[in-house]
């Protein structure tokens, strides 16, 4: 019987959008619990290694993210397997680069670079809901 949480995560039972090969080992790294569904996020590791080319292996994502250099939606994380999802905001303070996580026509996640000022509010902010007449949202 299994006792908790699941650990690990085999690379061909990964989202597809998360475009990792078949070759490339046995494993994926497996998000951890955060504000994002497991299906509905990308984890740090492959935001910088695959996406951003920052790292070659998990050993030097583990290294830049225990350098405290990255900020998502404005607050430090260390963890490597951090899951980062629509609309947020990635800050790499030593570059000075800032990106936003959107999706792209066909459902994958792209690092859309973004500028200081855009990279200071989070959009798609539910603030007031309201239902007007007849029911209508």
């Amino acid at each position: 019987m299994a006792r908790g949480p699941k650990k690990h995560l085999k690379r061909l039972n990964a989202p597809r959008h998360w475009m990792l090969d078949k070759m490339g080992g046995v494993f994926a790294p497996r998000p951890t619990a955060g504000p994002h569904k497991l299906r509905e996020c990308l984890p740090l590791m492959l935001v910088l290694r695959n996406r951003l080319k920052y790292a070659l292996t998990g050993r030097e994502v583990n290294a830049i993210c225990m350098q405290r250099l990255i900020k998502v939606d404005s607050k430090i994380r260390t963890e490597k397997n951090y899951p980062t999802g629509f609309m947020d905001v990635i800050d790499i303070e030593k570059t000075d680069e800032h990106f936003r996580v959107v999706y792209d026509t066909k459902g994958r996640f792209i690092m859309h670079r973004i500028t200081k000022e855009e990279a200071s509010y989070k959009l798609c902010k539910v603030i007031k809901l309201q239902v007007g007449s007849k029911g209508v949202p």
